[in-house]
């Protein structure tokens, strides 16, 4: 009798639904940190694309698997520094973030590469030269759109999480630049 009372009366609802309620809502109330923490302090990326071949991506030719990268948004735009992988809005399609290397800071003189047109260019304040790792002609970077403002950017990619054998942190210290720095006489040229 009492199992068919509380069945009659709708005990066993009211348990499982107010179980329910307070579960999803406890789940639901995390939705917006979570939220918050994507887009202001720290996102999972992965990476499309040859641009910055060999570095991100090197089984692009081989396999259909992309690395995955751990993207630090929190303070992206203090201390740059020549090296970092860092990404940003595109300025021909701001809904695009690409990745990218940071090759000159701004006050800096850069030897460019075609498609750009003038041999040399000074980085103007507030901007930094970005350019793919991959060959010339696979990056559309600094040498097609100039240089990028820094309130461009969006994250530093700090960490490599896929593929496993390249798990770690990006040092970005230990990048060797092509020798980017344009000799006096270039610089007199223009």
């Amino acid at each position: 009798m009492a199992l068919s009372s509380i069945w009659r009366r709708g005990g066993w609802q009211r348990a499982f639904f107010g179980d329910l309620t307070v579960r999803l809502f406890g789940f639901a109330s995390w939705i917006p940190l979570i939220i918050w923490v994507r887009y202001n302090v720290a996102d999972i990326s992965n990476i499309h694309g040859p641009s910055m071949f060999p570095f991100l991506n090197e089984d692009i030719d081989t396999s259909w698997k992309r690395d995955v990268v751990l993207n630090w948004k929190w303070d992206c735009k203090q201390n740059l520094h020549r090296g970092m992988v860092v990404t940003f809005r595109s300025p021909y399609s701001p809904e695009t973030v690409v990745v990218k290397r940071i090759i000159a800071l701004e006050g800096d003189l850069v030897r460019t590469r075609p498609p750009y047109p003038d041999p040399v260019v000074k980085v103007p304040q507030g901007h930094v030269w970005v350019e793919g790792d991959g060959p010339e002609g696979k990056s559309i970077d600094s040498n097609t759109y100039g240089p990028i403002a820094i309130q461009l950017i969006t994250g530093r990619v700090t960490h490599i999480l896929y593929p496993w054998r390249k798990f770690g942190s990006v040092k970005w210290w230990e990048y060797k630049p092509r020798p980017w720095l344009p000799s006096s006489r270039d610089f007199e040229a223009t």
